[in-house]
């Protein structure tokens, strides 16, 4: 009878797989921890929102002091401050409309950057890059005189205007790699079938550059919702947004701790929710070109 032979692992092949181990089961706790310190503030405005005002001020902070729904009742205007809503839904439009403007400026650019690259293209990307360069205070006093001079302010569609010019730069720039790993010979095939360009953005390239869309989309979408200088100075009451109205919980009688968190997590939640909605083309978007 012949022995049949078995295979011994080497002693050398099993030093660097427990290396490898062990470095990604250090890594992925630092990952952890690293989620948890930025975890913690929000957890902390979350319990905060909940307190009394004379808990919420309290140094140490009281972890076990009661709960209570006053810093909501607040925000809500149900105790007798003025009410969220108009506030929400001016915030609501600029940030959806500004995006849904970007997307369709963006998405013909990129397309011409990339799948049909002009002369100098990186010129081009270079210049849309440099206007972000200058520091949005140096911009602010000429935007102002030219809204008070055309009757633009306090007016809801001049922070559209604003957002998109702002917010276009950075879509382009994003997009402009996203369509880059759009197979030209789809596109190509398209067109010999008949398809104009409309048709070929709307129908070839926008369906398999969705995730990195959606990417661009979600991070405008994020950048108008949070605006406030802007928003501070060229409106009133009328077109007042979200950021606004939570600096008005700031008075000179004090800093409501309690409101302020309350405020501010409300605030947060369609960002939050928006994130979470997309987080699955989120991911794709930005790992899209990555790996070749």
């Amino acid at each position: 009878m012949s022995a049949t032979a078995v295979p011994v692992r080497s002693r050398r092949t099993r030093g660097p797989r427990r290396t490898v181990r062990a470095r990604g089961a250090g890594l992925g706790l630092v990952a952890w921890l690293a989620g948890v310190v930025f975890f913690l503030p929000i957890a902390w405005m979350a319990l905060t929102s909940f307190h009394s005002e004379s808990d919420a001020a309290t140094n140490p902070p009281s972890l076990g002091a009661a709960l209570t729904l006053d810093g909501y009742r607040e925000f809500f205007g149900t105790g007798g401050g003025a009410s969220p809503w108009p506030a929400l839904v001016n915030s609501t439009v600029a940030s959806l409309v500004s995006t849904l403007c970007v997307l369709l400026l963006a998405l013909p650019a990129a397309y011409a950057l990339s799948v049909r690259p002009v002369r100098k293209w990186t010129d081009v990307l270079f210049f849309f890059l440099s206007t972000k360069m200058l520091p949005v205070v140096a911009g602010l006093l000429p935007i102002y005189l030219f809204a008070k001079n055309t009757g633009m302010l306090d007016n809801i569609w001049l922070l559209v205007i604003l957002y998109t010019s702002m917010n276009l730069p950075i879509a382009v720039w994003m997009m402009q790699s996203f369509l880059a790993e759009v197979p030209v010979a789809v596109i190509e095939a398209a067109q010999i079938d008949g398809a104009r360009l409309p048709t070929v953005l709307a129908r070839v390239v926008a369906p398999i550059a969705l995730p990195g869309i959606a990417a661009t989309a979600l991070i405008c979408f994020i950048f108008s919702w949070n605006e406030l200088l802007f928003a501070r100075v060229l409106t009133g009451v009328v077109a007042e947004t979200a950021p606004v109205f939570l600096t008005g919980f700031i008075t000179s009688q004090g800093l409501f701790l309690a409101k302020v968190c309350a405020a501010s997590l409300v605030i947060s939640l369609p960002v939050l929710a928006a994130g979470f909605a997309a987080q699955d083309k989120l991911v794709q978007g930005l790992s899209l070109g990555a790996v070749k």
